[in-house]
């Protein structure tokens, strides 16, 4: 337990006669990066809240810090920190009026309340903007004000629910870049997102879905151990228009738009590149046809679809 910042057992959330969480099992190391990956609804959000002593578990046991998820959620408040999905900064306070009260929120002592604030101002480059309203600004800078906030007190581990969740690529990437710097000093940071290619940002992550956890590892043992079958990427003029076809070769298990391209899974592992392409031929002109490694998202989407079909 004491290599671990936090600690799930069989943790479970029902509202009414609806299982939200039903029984998640993992571990967080000390200073790792873990995502918690899923769509909406998935239980992310109540997991997380379950784990800041927020609402209380129908069942399961939990550890934050080392303690008890359950009967000492006033302690795990004290040595993290929270960003909720959900805006939580004052709009009608200035960037430093809002610094302010959360350090009376955290019980920062007076002599290093000033140091804090020009810790979090300089940290999220919000120097220049500290007199101007929390509404004015952008969605960007706004999370990091709102990170800087939860990360005032210094916490030793840091839950982060869907926190570049309406940002621009340009502010997700350099939020992401706030976030390895933190937990390069040590701090734990658990985050949940669903957005694919963030989730390549971290140490291991786990993939929910309806509720349970169905697949936990490293991005690259996710694509090894979950993801049975080989990939290919094709490339053709209206791609969207032959999707049903290709869905016909025997050989192919499924095929699915990714962008300006193809995925096509292969369920026969002995099929060549050339064989395909000439199976593929017959229904479209080729510009490009290669295999691939799969992407998160294949390993997610193929997983999703394992699952529906078992239910």
């Amino acid at each position: 337990m004491n290599d671990f910042a936090v600690t799930a057992e069989n943790l479970t959330k029902k509202f009414d006669s609806f299982t939200a969480v039903d029984r998640v099992n993992f571990s967080v190391k000390k200073g790792e990066i873990f995502g918690f990956l899923g769509p909406n609804g998935a239980g992310k959000s109540t997991t997380i809240r379950m784990l800041c002593g927020l609402i209380t578990p129908t069942g399961g046991k939990g550890w934050v810090g080392g303690y008890d998820i359950s009967t000492e959620s006033e302690e795990i408040k004290k040595i993290i920190g929270y960003m909720s999905q959900k805006f939580s900064l004052y709009q009608d306070l200035t960037v430093e009026e809002n610094i302010r009260f959360y350090s009376g929120v955290y019980n920062i002592k007076e002599e290093k309340k000033k140091e804090r604030m020009e810790w979090v101002l300089s940290m999220a480059g919000l120097t220049d903007k500290k007199k101007s309203l929390t509404s004015v600004l952008s969605g960007g800078w706004k999370q990091r004000l709102a990170l800087g906030c939860a990360i005032l007190h210094e916490p030793e581990i840091l839950f982060l629910d869907e926190p570049t969740s309406g940002v621009d690529p340009i502010a997700r990437r350099d939020f992401w870049e706030l976030i390895y710097d933190m937990a390069g000093h040590g701090v734990t940071v658990f985050v949940t997102t669903h957005y694919m290619d963030e989730a390549e940002y971290c140490d291991r992550m786990s993939l929910m879905y309806g509720g349970h956890i169905i697949a936990i590892g490293t991005s690259m043992e996710l694509k090894e151990t979950y993801f049975p079958y080989d990939i290919y990427a094709l490339e053709c003029f209206n791609p969207a228009s032959i999707l049903g076809k290709l869905k016909k070769i025997e050989e192919i298990a499924d095929a699915a738009l990714f962008g300006q391209s193809v995925h096509i899974i292969i369920r026969d592992k002995n099929m060549t590149l050339e064989r395909l392409g000439r199976d593929i031929k017959e229904i479209c002109e080729i510009e490009i046809l290669e295999k691939i490694t799969p992407t998160l998202e294949d390993v997610f989407v193929w997983l999703i679809e394992k699952v529906k079909s078992e239910e």
